[in-house]
């Protein structure tokens, strides 16, 4: 089996995807520094700089997050990762999402994750989500994807353990999602 580029540079039509650094960080924050961005996020203080901080360290130390940058502007608009799953370690997982609210309510979540599904299923028969009970938003719009509940579990997936929601979407269901 051949190796996962976790942090891969992907062009989409609006988005451009790329290894987050460390020196990212102004340009991430300017992104997440809106209490709405964060509103029915169980992080619900991230918008503020100390509590960004921390979670943004995470994520460069983490590995496999990639910056979303808007094509048009340049500019910053969130960022999301893959991540080894730790109960099903033949998959992946997307998740430690977050994009600016002004994004919202368009196409932008589903061409972000059309970009990193069709990397991750050139290597993975499944891709998991795993999303806190209370993120209604990202509920919906996993299963928009035609990802399905499959179990809930408590993980370790950011170095404390929590209850998530395991959303699964293999690789067969995508496809009929988008038409291939």
């Amino acid at each position: 089996m051949t190796a996962f580029d976790a942090q891969p540079t992907l062009l989409g039509d609006t988005l451009q995807l790329r290894p987050l650094r460390a020196d990212d960080f102004q340009a991430l924050f300017a992104a997440a520094n809106s209490p709405e961005t964060w509103a029915g996020h169980p992080a619900t203080e991230r918008y503020r700089h100390e509590v960004f901080e921390p979670y943004f360290q995470f994520l460069v130390q983490a590995g496999g997050c990639l910056l979303i940058l808007d094509r048009q502007s340049g500019e910053a608009i969130g960022c999301s990762r893959y991540y080894p799953v730790p109960d099903q370690p033949d998959d992946i997982g997307i998740g430690f999402t977050f994009i600016n609210n002004r994004y919202w309510g368009g196409a932008t979540n589903r061409e972000l994750k059309s970009l990193m599904l069709g990397h991750a299923f050139q290597r993975f028969e499944r891709v998991w989500f795993h999303i806190a009970p209370s993120n209604i938003r990202s509920q919906k719009g996993t299963t928009k994807l035609g990802a399905r509940l499959a179990y809930e579990a408590q993980l370790d997936l950011s170095g404390t353990p929590a209850a998530w929601l395991c959303y699964e979407l293999p690789r067969e269901r995508w496809a009929s999602v988008v038409g291939h």
